[in-house]
């Protein structure tokens, strides 16, 4: 009998071994079914038109068009952030950032070069989600937009204002010229992360999970202004706490001041 308990045991420990990550419950991924029903919709869309679009892209553009083109996306979006600093009430991070998107566009040809970067002004990037997420929003089960990729139902509400507030249609751009720079500025962010999706084909065995866990620890990290506290295993409570303004304060001197930390107190934590 010892011999046919230990085959048991052995063909258990395999099984338990090949079954893939997704098998275990994520809390914060309730909608597991759906989200990868999603991703592969997404894929498949990315893989017949976004991919091969940006492959071509890149082959075509020099890399200092292809800078150029980069620079001029990225002063729209930190002149967004300049709104977004300025709702989370961070005056001194909406000043420098303001300086940024004057020096680029005055300077700059309008951003397509980028002297505030050798001006000493870097860019400290801040969207919808996070300043939702800097006044207490909740995070949300994690979330797969079609077209759109990973989010969370918080960054899911705020991207499409992202989205609009971004491009030139809210700058009053026509029509015509904001959907044409829209395409432009979709596949050249595509042709950006060509070598980083290879490479997470070649590394990842579950690519759903390995994108799912990176996406929210990026978010959570850049909602505390690379500062979270720490969680508790099995807890993601922490997820949806409320962080302090920039600069943040310590992890450990923010638990031991104020263990119960409200939006209140956070929102009133001083700089």
């Amino acid at each position: 009998m010892k011999p046919r308990l230990g085959a048991a045991r052995l063909a258990a420990l395999t099984l338990a071994l090949a079954a893939p990550a997704w098998a275990q419950d994520d809390p914060r991924d309730p909608w597991e079914p759906f989200n990868r029903k999603v991703e592969a919709f997404n894929t498949a869309v990315d893989d017949a038109a976004f991919k091969p679009l940006a492959e071509g892209y890149r082959k075509v553009l020099p890399d200092p068009v292809r800078t150029g083109v980069g620079n001029f996306f990225g002063n729209l979006v930190d002149a967004w952030s300049v709104v977004n600093h300025l709702l989370q009430g961070k005056v001194v991070s909406a000043a420098q950032m303001t300086l940024r998107v004057a020096s680029n566009t005055v300077f700059g040809l309008g951003g397509v070069l980028d002297p505030a970067t050798e001006f000493g002004l870097e860019k400290q990037s801040e969207d919808l989600g996070q300043t939702l997420g800097h006044w207490g929003v909740p995070t949300g089960p994690y979330l797969v937009l079609p077209l759109l990729g990973p989010a969370n139902v918080r960054d899911g509400v705020a991207r499409p204002v992202d989205v609009y507030a971004v491009g030139l249609g809210a700058w009053g751009a026509e029509p015509a010229v904001a959907w044409g720079t829209s395409g432009l500025e979709l596949v050249h962010l595509r042709s950006e992360l060509l070598s980083a999706t290879n490479l997470l084909d070649d590394i990842a065995l579950d690519r759903y999970a390995f994108v799912r866990d990176a996406y929210l620890a990026r978010r959570r990290n850049l909602v505390w202004d690379g500062n979270p506290p720490e969680e508790d295993d099995g807890d993601d409570a922490a997820v949806d706490e409320v962080p302090p303004e920039a600069p943040a304060v310590p992890a450990s001197a923010a638990s031991a001041a104020a263990p119960a930390e409200t939006p209140a107190s956070a929102a009133s934590a001083p700089q």
